[in-house]
């Protein structure tokens, strides 16, 4: 039977979980109502009640009533409903989940939702879904659905996005209990192809394709991260759970915007999760020549004396500047040289990105080298292998042979002993 779990606040949004839970019945699944509420009563019976989430977060409800801080009440909370659908999942009773409300409500059904499987229907109804989302998204597969009005009752205009909330989450799940499709990682290299994650940007596209579909001749299924911020996230995040049999990391643009301030930074931990899991990388430089930024009205006045190009009406570009890419070199070398497993980084001599090709706006051998030195000297008596190209990045040649490497390395690796991952 197929099972939808509910995560919720029943003390103020009980009359939409009810009229929920009687709308998924209707659709033919079964259901497991959580209630993630604190203060007033519940407006509804749950499964799972509060007493219980809270218990699964090791505290004890009363005490976060008599705290009366609701921030750490919300916190606690979410922690306790994590652990409640991590185990509904694992017991078999959860093949989809669904959760309605405002920013508290959203912040404590997301927390549960980011804690299960890649590939489980997750959907989230909520009046937060019109703005950034990032925070309750993360780098899971979550799916959000804007209210248009508060989560406050069924009304004419609630009612049809309550009703699409339950009939598609309904669908999904009965999708996911007849395929199993969660990924695990477990599952890589058995009766499929084992993964390779692939980071690109359209600057760097013709290579990454090049390196892709050598890969995939070779026998793997290549799953391509944009590095939009959100992208290198999520393959930093995958690439921890262990999904990857290898990562070719040839565009670190996020690099660039993290250390000058653009707006598509991936954060700090960006390009150290292969190496601390062991994952053979084959790593390159692509678009470090140049940091993004919203439309061009937006950009800050001390960058427009640098050499500026439209990337698109919603992305201006900058060129990286000496002093930067040295910095950007020593970066990256401070991130793999601790890593565990097989590393390797491919430096592309004649350009970085379309526009730092021979005769491109960004072109620039000085600048680029001072980014080749620093990453060399970093990197000296280190285990990472440093290969030098004589091609631009975007050259075929050039993608195939890092794929070839990455394969040689996935192949040599497998055939060694386990390696324990490092904190």
């Amino acid at each position: 039977m197929t099972i939808v779990t509910l995560v919720g606040t029943l003390d103020t949004k009980g009359q939409e979980y009810s009229w929920l839970r009687e709308r998924l019945l209707r659709c033919g699944v079964e259901v497991v109502l959580v209630d993630t509420g604190v203060v007033g009563e519940p407006g509804v019976a749950a499964d799972i009640p509060r007493a219980a989430v809270a218990e699964a977060a090791g505290v004890e409800l009363r005490r976060l009533r008599d705290e009366g801080d609701r921030g750490a009440a919300v916190t606690t909370m979410a922690r306790g409903a994590a652990a409640i659908v991590r185990r509904l999942y694992a017991e078999q009773r959860l093949h989809g989940v669904l959760a309605v409300g405002g920013s508290g409500g959203t912040s404590i059904a997301t927390r549960a939702m980011r804690a299960l499987p890649l590939g489980v229907p997750k959907l989230m109804v909520s009046s937060m879904a019109s703005g950034d989302v990032s925070p309750y998204v993360g780098s899971t597969d979550i799916t959000m659905m804007y209210s248009i009005v508060d989560i406050a009752g069924i009304n004419t205009v609630s009612a049809p996005i309550l009703a699409n909330a339950a009939d598609a989450v309904a669908g999904m799940a009965k999708g996911f209990a007849a395929a199993s499709r969660a990924v695990r990682p477990e599952d890589l290299g058995v009766g499929g192809r084992p993964l390779v994650a692939a980071s690109m940007a359209g600057v760097t596209t013709p290579g990454v394709d090049a390196a892709r579909q050598r890969l995939t001749e070779l026998g793997y299924e290549v799953l391509v991260f944009h590095t939009s911020g959100a992208g290198g996230r999520t393959l930093e995040s995958l690439a921890d759970e262990g999904l990857f049999a290898g990562v070719l990391d040839l565009t670190l643009s996020e690099l660039a915007d993290d250390l000058v301030g653009g707006v598509l930074t991936a954060g700090p931990d960006r390009l150290r999760a292969a190496g601390r899991r062991g994952i053979p990388q084959v790593v390159s430089l692509g678009a470090l020549d140049m940091v993004k930024f919203g439309p061009l009205d937006t950009l800050p006045d001390r960058f427009r004396d640098r050499r500026v190009r439209v990337h698109n009406p919603s992305i201006t570009v900058v060129r990286t500047t000496e002093a930067e890419c040295a910095e950007l070199g020593r970066r990256i070398a401070a991130k793999l040289r601790p890593a565990v497993g097989p590393t390797a980084v491919c430096i592309p001599l004649r350009g970085l990105s379309t526009l730092g090709g021979p005769g491109g706006p960004y072109h620039d051998p000085g600048v680029d080298d001072a980014l080749f030195t620093a990453l060399r000297d970093g990197l000296r008596g280190s285990t990472t292998e440093v290969l030098d190209f004589d091609t631009h990045i975007n050259d075929p040649v050039f993608g195939r042979a890092a794929a070839e490497r990455l394969h040689r390395m996935i192949c040599a690796d497998r055939s060694a002993p386990r390696k324990e991952r490092v904190a």
